[in-house]
């Protein structure tokens, strides 16, 4: 009986457990069948073409021969052959004291462009491209590079001179023009490093002529070049050319709230660099022209305008230089009598019919003469003012 039972038991079970083994394998079937439809009525409702993805005989395009450039790409791909062997890529570093271990290490501090002056190995760049750096390092642009030395700066005007030993080396001396006679609308070619992509071309206008900047100082440079032609970090100190492929000027400065390039850049006048570079290369700095006079700081001469002491703001001269430009135009300095009171000296508050009201304009004024050069100073002297002629010498140990 048991036996029996067990026997009918396990029967049951065997049955039971083909169940499932049959049922996916119907199931199987019919997705395959579905699928097979599905395929076959995807089939008929396509265009036939559509269905096939692949084609073995695909071959390449015909190429349609391009035919001649045009003269102004010409134009343009011609200046920047003869122009790019003279411009050079710079790169700075600078000694930075580990914190904790008080070690100093020589770090990398920013990069620039510049061009050639001569076949002496002489460069021209920014004085801000290389400012408080410790060492540069100059790449031509057959990418050989050379250790670079300063040999003059005049940061009023943001030019400096490097010089590279480069004997038995030819080297290709950039063009010069003028930027006495340019024109607003001019075709205008900047070669430089933007973002430390060295022999970069961009292209624009001359938008301005005749443009103010501020510089880090507090002072400013006038006379430069306005373009739209882009400039970003690392152009500064690059050639900016005319359609000729001349030197017009020094890229140095852009407008942008980003720092990237947004259509306002400047350039140092190349007439400019032509009249400093050359005395930057013979004595090693350039001799601007002086008053002959010590002047006072703008804070204390507001101070005195505000108590009424002045009746009005100005360039206050503190004292002047014994036979100097100034002494011997007859300016007076300030001083205190025998009872200790102050004897104020002469304002100055224009020159050559520019108004000066503080410091800074009367410095941004005189980067417009020379050495030698007469000027007419107008003083308020006893509250009346008055105009002297004053000839312009050189002196580095005064403030004007």
């Amino acid at each position: 009986m048991d036996d029996q039972h067990l026997s009918s038991s396990s029967g049951s079970q065997q049955r039971q457990s083909d169940l499932p083994s049959k049922t996916g394998t119907v199931n199987g079937w019919l997705v395959i069948t579905l699928l097979i439809c599905g395929l076959a009525l995807i089939y008929r409702l396509l265009p036939s073409g559509v269905v096939s993805l692949l084609d073995p005989e695909a071959t390449p395009k015909v190429v349609i021969p391009r035919g001649d450039l045009a003269e102004y790409e010409k134009s343009t791909i011609s200046i920047f052959q003869n122009a790019s062997s003279s411009v050079v890529y710079i790169s700075t570093s600078e000694l930075v004291q580990e914190r904790f271990s008080l070690n100093v290490m020589e770090t990398p501090s920013g990069t620039g462009t510049g061009f050639i002056w001569d076949n002496s190995g002489y460069i021209v760049t920014n004085y801000h491209v290389i400012r408080n750096a410790a060492k540069a390092n100059v790449t031509l642009a057959d990418q050989t590079s050379y250790p670079a030395r300063l040999v003059g700066k005049e940061q009023t005007k943001d030019i400096a001179v490097l010089k590279i030993d480069v004997r038995g080396k030819t080297l290709k001396p950039i063009s010069i023009g003028k930027s006495s006679e340019l024109q607003v609308g001019q075709n205008v070619y900047a070669i430089g490093s933007p973002f430390g992509l060295d022999q970069t071309l961009t292209t624009g206008v001359i938008s301005g002529l005749g443009r103010t900047i501020p510089t880090d100082d507090g002072t400013a440079i006038r006379g430069m070049i306005q373009t739209d032609a882009a400039i970003n970090p690392g152009n500064s100190g690059g050639p900016l050319l005319d359609s000729a492929g001349l030197l017009i000027g020094m890229n140095t400065a852009i407008v942008s709230p980003s720092g990237s390039s947004a259509g306002i850049g400047f350039a140092v006048p190349v007439d400019t660099v032509n009249q400093i570079v050359p005395l930057l290369i013979k004595h090693g700095k350039y001799e601007r022209p002086s008053l002959g006079i010590f002047i006072f700081p703008d804070q204390i001469v507001n101070r005195l305008f505000r108590t009424q002491l002045l009746p009005q703001t100005g360039v206050l001269i503190e004292s002047v230089q014994p036979d100097g430009a100034g002494e011997k135009s007859g300016l007076r300095g300030t001083k205190r009598d025998a009872y200790g009171d102050l004897i104020l000296g002469d304002l100055i508050v224009g020159i050559n019919d520019q108004k000066v009201t503080k410091r800074s304009d009367l410095i941004t004024l005189m980067q417009d003469f020379e050495v030698n050069q007469s000027v007419k100073l107008s003083i308020l002297r006893d509250g009346v003012v008055m105009n002297l002629d004053v000839k312009l010498e050189y002196s580095q140990s005064v403030d004007e």
